[in-house]
């Protein structure tokens, strides 16, 4: 098995879990993990880890990720999108289009969501999703997050084309129930796209049907140089990490007091780190083949 990070064009209708398992019996084994969950109806961009790059998920997983979406008006579902069931339906006004502009305006100024219940968000010990489909009332907190770009990109009979670029966190399906009840109506979601998760896009993206053990990936070492700074070490100071000791500055060729990714003169991942009180802290150890 070669660890590293693959980037998978996900089809509408298996889960994100369902793509992960497909890659652990295509690699035979257990160590992947995915960076940033996708629901079924979505497709486009995501990102799977792979034995010691499964350590980076934190990292690549905060970065921001960019999507396409279409918003259906009038009809809302309990998931918000279109595998959920009919809630409820509204009228749509005849001029929505004439407020469409300043409905978008307001949302780029969003700092704070409500997540949809259907979620993965645990609440009271258990995941959202999974309450609100045994029936139970699901109340959930507001969320900091940010929009970095928002715009319509097709406005058709009751139908919103959508590219945007938001922060870990942003549910796009609750955007369409805020943008809906901002336009007089309701809505939900019938198409999903991310075309873009951090440093990561489409162009790079494998069908996992094709994954084989000669498919190439992102190695880890360069993986995490494209999410963090990077400082490399001195013979000595590898020798320093991989014992799990404190690292000398002087073994450090950049001194970040932020998370760094440490780099062998080989150029291979021996840790991420910080300086802290004079010296290199180690933050999260990797092994000798990373």
């Amino acid at each position: 098995m070669v660890d590293g990070v693959l980037v998978v064009d996900k089809a509408r209708g298996p889960t994100s879990h369902d793509v992960v398992a497909k890659v652990r019996r295509a690699l035979s084994t257990r160590a992947v993990g995915h960076a940033g969950t996708l629901d079924p109806m979505a497709t486009g961009v995501l990102v799977i880890v792979i034995g010691e790059a499964t350590k980076l998920v934190p990292y690549l997983s905060a970065s921001d990720k960019e999507y396409e979406a279409t918003i259906a008006l009038g009809i809302e579902t309990d998931t918000l999108d279109a595998d959920g069931r009919e809630t409820s339906r509204a009228e749509v006004p005849s001029g929505w289009r004439a407020m469409l502009d300043d409905a978008l305006a307001e949302e780029r100024t969003r700092i704070m969501q409500l997540p949809p219940v259907y979620s993965a968000i645990h609440a009271d010990g258990a995941r959202s999703h999974a309450r609100a489909r045994r029936g139970e009332l699901v109340e959930l907190a507001e969320r900091p997050v940010r929009v970095v770009d928002l715009a319509p990109i097709g406005v058709r009979d009751r139908e919103i084309d959508v590219r945007l670029t938001v922060s870990k966190g942003y549910y796009v399906r609750a955007l369409a129930r805020d943008l809906a009840s901002r336009l007089g109506t309701v809505g939900h979601l019938t198409a999903l796209r991310r075309v873009r998760s951090g440093v990561f896009s489409l162009e790079s993206a494998i069908d996992v049907t094709t994954l084989t053990e000669a498919t190439p990936r992102v190695s880890i070492a360069e993986a995490a140089a494209r999410v963090l700074p990077i400082a490399t070490l001195t013979d000595a100071g590898v020798a320093h990490a991989r014992a799990g000791r404190r690292v000398p500055l002087v073994d450090l060729s950049a001194r970040h007091a932020t998370e760094t990714a440490w780099l062998a003169p080989d150029g291979s991942l021996v840790a991420i780190g910080r300086v802290e009180n004079g010296e290199g802290k180690i933050t999260r150890g990797f092994n000798a083949r990373a």
